[in-house]
């Protein structure tokens, strides 16, 4: 299981090392959270489509294990609660409820400030990077360690308002989801949504 649980670890990583790269910042200020009102455009020099109704994220990043409830987590076939991740910037972690060795994990990007648009703007340095739409929410499938989608492995990243995306990592070994990871990865977004817009 550890093996696992670290290959999701690095697999958040190839999301979040180079957004603090690209934001000049190694972490996240943590008294800060990202505002939920989008009346500037900080998305439109870099493409990236903006948040059409930003959702509240200041649990969310207080406590990213509030990502998901447990109804939803139990939906999902996922532990509950999860566990601290134990990185930074702080995340949490879901085990399968009948797999040991899937694993999902939750990040709120705090040290990017620009959500959404720090991806497009880095798009060059990722291995594959897939614009797609998460619940109606903007989002991108992309990787910067490379494309492991065919060994279960996925990250997303949601836009959850313009200042803040939240990274949806998956490490599937055993299961159907192993061969589409990203798929598992957007249902967890999915619900990640219906959490956040119900949990104020």
């Amino acid at each position: 299981m550890s093996h696992h649980i670290a290959r999701l670890a690095v697999g958040t990583l190839a999301v979040l090392g180079l957004l603090t790269a690209c934001t000049g910042k190694t972490e996240g200020t943590g008294d800060t959270p990202a505002a939920t009102n989008s009346s500037s455009a900080p998305n439109t020099s870099s493409g990236a489509p903006k948040v059409p109704s930003p959702l509240p994220t200041q649990k969310l990043i207080a406590d990213p294990c509030t990502a998901l409830g447990a109804d939803e987590a139990a939906d999902l076939g996922l532990k509950s609660p999860g566990s601290p991740s134990g990185q930074s910037p702080p995340g949490c972690d879901w085990q399968s409820t009948q797999f040991a060795g899937n694993v999902i994990g939750i990040t709120p990007v705090t040290p990017n400030k620009n959500g959404l648009g720090d991806i497009y703007s880095n798009k060059a340095g990722y291995a594959y990077f897939e614009p797609t739409t998460i619940g109606s929410y903007p989002a991108v499938y992309g990787s910067t360690l490379g494309d492991d989608r065919s060994e279960g492995v996925c990250n997303a990243v949601v836009g959850v308002t313009d200042q803040l995306g939240v990274s949806i990592s998956t490490s599937i070994s055993t299961g159907k989801n192993h061969d589409d990871p990203c798929g598992a990865a957007g249902k967890v977004g999915e619900a990640m949504i219906n959490h956040l817009k119900t949990a104020q």
